[in-house]
């Protein structure tokens, strides 16, 4: 759904691309500092209990979620660069791809363990998560495309994650998790649908 509204941001985008492209760095590096804001941004979420039983006042989830969000930003920038610059290449693509799936794995995780989150339920939304990214891929390698198919894709994700966490009540998480779960099984209904009509 974001992908849809993020081609209407082309122009934006393409000037973000040509800004952070003059610096003379590569796309990869972009998708590495992406991936590392997003590792932090899991060890914030995880260190949550950890603080609030030390009586450590520390907004480690509205840190985690900032972090977030700046990571889903550098997530734009990389592929803003490879395109401006036209250095797409199938090792950038592959890495790019990778660093997405650990980091929200990771992400998922952090949040389980700092106790933002029921394990079970965060389990689920993990899942669930992954199950939408795994049909994409496998549409794909049948030659289905399905950007843009489907309302609960990785951006909608982290979104809907870092807003929730920017909420500074109990529980805002846990919601915002749950919100990923019902989101991500209508996306793989709505994708297994439309590439079971395709085949």
């Amino acid at each position: 759904m974001l992908n849809r509204f993020r081609d209407k941001l082309v122009p934006i985008t393409t000037l973000i691309g040509n800004k952070f492209g003059s610096l003379g760095l590569s796309p990869t590096f972009w998708s590495a500092i992406a991936f590392a804001l997003a590792i932090l941004s899991s060890i914030f979420f995880g260190i949550s209990d950890f603080l609030d039983a030390k009586g450590i006042m520390l907004p480690s989830q509205i840190i985690a979620s900032i972090m977030l969000l700046i990571s889903g930003f550098f997530d734009v920038v990389d592929g803003s660069v490879a395109r401006v610059l036209n250095r797409s290449t199938p090792k950038g693509a592959f890495l790019d791809s990778n660093f997405d799936k650990i980091s929200e794995a990771l992400i998922f995780i952090g949040i389980a363990i700092g106790g933002l989150s029921n394990p079970i339920v965060a389990m689920i939304a993990l899942s669930s998560s992954i199950l939408v990214s795994y049909l994409r891929a496998r549409s794909e390698s049948l030659g289905i495309e399905l950007k843009g198919v489907g309302v609960g894709e990785r951006a909608e994700r982290l979104v809907i994650l870092s807003l929730c966490g920017l909420i500074p009540i109990p529980g805002s998480i846990q919601w915002g998790v749950i919100i990923i779960i019902f989101l991500s099984i209508f996306s793989f209904i709505q994708r297994f649908w439309f590439v079971l009509k395709r085949l």
